[in-house]
């Protein structure tokens, strides 16, 4: 397995007068969430800066792998979220070792 750092960015669903726990479908992203990180796809990540996207450290087989089971999240079919950027991450630094 290969790690990767994937940027998520707000879709065009997102409604902008809404805050992200407000967002339609809200409990079914974050049930999907929590699932990819109960199987260890997602290492960790959250919000980054302005809270515009997501930063994730994901364990996975490659882009292909990533693409396919972030496709499968509620927020993804809505529109309300979408894969920005997907790029191999060495991590040379890990405290969890």
């Amino acid at each position: 397995m290969a790690n990767f750092a994937v940027r998520l960015a707000r879709g065009q669903g997102w409604d902008p007068s809404r805050q992200i726990r407000d967002q339609e479908a809200w409990d079914e992203h974050a049930a999907f969430m929590d699932g990819l990180v109960e199987d260890g796809f997602i290492v960790l990540g959250g919000p980054v800066g302005d809270s515009q996207e997501t930063l994730h450290l994901v364990e996975a087989a490659d882009e292909n792998e990533i693409n396919a089971r972030l496709a499968e999240d509620p927020w993804a079919a809505a529109g309300l979220l979408r894969i920005g950027v997907i790029e191999p991450w060495a991590l040379w630094l890990d405290s969890r070792s």
